[in-house]
């Protein structure tokens, strides 16, 4: 469109379809009509003195339109009074350009801002969480700096964790696949209830060199139920179901196995039927030990023969896992003679020594003394550096292989997500895991999202629970909280943690120790160090802190949850 009155030749030159930028103290951008290069039309975002010296910004209303045209063009050029018809057009606004000599009438803003107090905020850290985890644990004075776990004596060896070399009872079998066929490392062999203690490093060798690998398709049946128990099978890789008949015939999972677990020990001690019928969820690579060739092993090692008929006559294959029992008598009348019994205790407890988590922060004292208001910069910078010490002790008392969440549930107390991602069913079979009093359930983001799609697809809108005076999704009223510390994996799968806390319901607990040297929060201290020879100011940043599972089933653990995208 050209706007009549006006001649081509006097608009500054540009081609349709690109952007004209206009110089000065305000840089627009407007687009060009494409049916006239000699006029620019678009959102007048600002003021405006943002044309050259010897040229006119004109804001034009087309007759008709709402839109303005802006034009610009070179003086001089005949004077318009605003409101001013120009041959179907209108000028409303002639802008004063940059060479304009006319009196300024004001005060600039930008001169008032030099005497003008800026509002300043105090620094932001995106790092900071909502860290839940150290808000929800009730915290226990360690007065010593350890804390020992007195426990009545149980059957079952180890403490659920898993490490490089020979680590016994963690419920799983360590499998090495830094080659290219897998092999189960033999010390991890201790794992199973009647090596555990034995020390012949060489039958065990010779026995992990009996393994055979076998692959399966996703589908294919593995075992079936009601066949013999002839054989030990190590999971190397993939995620097997095993599945029963119920009541009335019908099929039902029963558990999920996945890379090293593995089932049947007792099989290759003496003669069984397979009561569940597994089959390969996905691709499974096993390790399989025939009881044929065990057996044969038997006869040719005399440590490890000696070894398992010790076992046998002391019975503990009969005992199962759990505590000692304690007798007693129920439900009898007349003049029984009752039961003696007494309490026992683990001879070796469980102790938790606090670990730590220290810097040392530096400030020039110079910015202290001179750059201090409206803010104190000491104050400022331990304030920072508190947060991120913080955020390090919640992400340790997840991840840590001593004491954190993830590496100290019983592996009784660990169960596999049946589809990958995690639905309600997973949920519930976690609540049946830790069904005393379960206080929370910790979730990275991710996975609290996926199963939010679960329950949508479901038709389910799970209700919220108020904590801590926010609201908070809950699954059977146990709140679902996130925490951004549970690792997910490259494959992207992740844990959800459920637990029940407090020492007095014998649950989960933090560790800490309160009046410390400078204490500066509980737990937590901030001691001057000096200032050197470079007038730098140096403070060491200190906190104290551990976490315990008073009981096995006060803490589980969902694996292998896939979160999708």
């Amino acid at each position: 469109m050209t706007t009549p009155g006006l001649h081509d030749h006097q608009f500054r030159s540009v081609h349709p379809g690109q952007y004209q930028p206009i110089r000065g103290l305000y840089r627009h951008k407007f687009p060009v009509l494409a049916s006239c290069p000699s006029t620019i039309r678009g959102e007048h975002r600002g003021l405006h003195q943002a044309q050259r010296e010897g040229e006119t910004l004109f804001r034009v209303f087309p007759a008709g339109q709402g839109n303005p045209v802006f034009g610009i063009v070179p003086r001089p050029f005949p004077p318009f009074t605003p409101g001013q018809p120009i041959g179907g057009s209108t000028v409303t606004e002639t802008l004063r350009p940059v060479g304009d000599t006319s009196p300024q009438q004001s005060l600039t803003t930008e001169a008032a801002r030099n005497l003008a107090t800026t509002t300043k905020s105090v620094p932001q850290m995106q790092e900071i969480t909502s860290r839940w985890l150290l808000r929800v644990l009730p915290w226990t004075h360690v007065g010593g700096g350890t804390y020992r776990v007195n426990q009545r004596r149980s059957y079952v060896v180890g403490d659920g964790r898993i490490a490089i070399d020979y680590v016994v009872g963690d419920g799983r079998i360590t499998v090495d696949r830094a080659d290219a066929q897998p092999r189960v490392v033999s010390g991890d062999l201790r794992e199973l209830a009647f090596l555990r203690d034995f020390d012949d490093e060489e039958a065990l060798s010779a026995l992990g060199g009996l393994f055979q690998q076998e692959e399966y398709a996703a589908g294919d049946t593995i075992v079936e139920w009601g066949h013999a128990a002839d054989r030990f099978l190590v999971i190397a890789h993939g995620r097997v179901e095993q599945r029963a008949a119920g009541q009335y015939g019908d099929e039902t999972v029963v558990g999920v196995v996945t890379d090293g677990e593995y089932f049947d020990q007792w099989g290759l001690l003496e003669e069984k039927i397979w009561d569940f019928t597994a089959k390969a969820a996905t691709a499974v690579t096993v390790l399989s030990l025939r009881r044929a060739d065990f057996q044969g092993l038997l006869e040719r090692s005399a440590s490890i023969r000696a070894h398992i008929e010790e076992f046998i006559a002391s019975g503990a294959h009969e005992q199962g896992d759990g505590e000692v029992p304690i007798n007693l008598a129920a439900g009898h009348s007349g003049e029984v003679e009752l039961p003696e019994t007494f309490v026992d205790y683990e001879v070796s407890p469980r102790e938790y020594e606090l670990s730590v988590a220290q810097t040392v922060l530096k400030v020039h004292t110079r910015v202290a003394d001179l750059y201090n208001q409206p803010m104190d910069q000491v104050e400022q910078q331990l304030r920072l550096t508190i947060e991120a010490l913080r955020e390090r002790q919640e992400h340790e008392l997840v991840n840590n292989r001593e004491f954190g969440l993830l590496h100290n549930a019983d592996p009784r107390q660990r169960v596999h997500a049946r589809t990958g991602a995690p639905t309600p069913d997973d949920l519930d079979e976690l609540l049946a895991k830790v069904w005393k009093e379960p206080s929370v359930i910790l979730a990275h983001p991710k996975a609290i999202a996926a199963f939010g799609r679960e329950c949508s697809k479901r038709g389910i809108y799970p209700a919220s629970v108020e904590l801590g005076g926010h609201h908070v999704p809950s699954w059977r009223g146990v709140p679902i909280l996130p925490c951004s510390k549970i690792p997910i994996s490259d494959t992207r799968t992740t844990s959800i943690i459920l637990m029940r806390t407090g020492e007095a319901n014998q649950g989960v607990i933090g560790l800490h120790q309160t009046g410390l040297p400078d204490e500066y929060e509980p737990g937590l201290s901030v001691r001057f160090m000096g200032i050197n020879e470079k007038a730098i100011i140096s403070y060491l940043v200190t906190a104290y802190y551990s976490a315990a599972v008073l009981v096995p089933d006060a803490l589980a653990v969902l694996d292998d949850v896939q979160i999708g995208l």
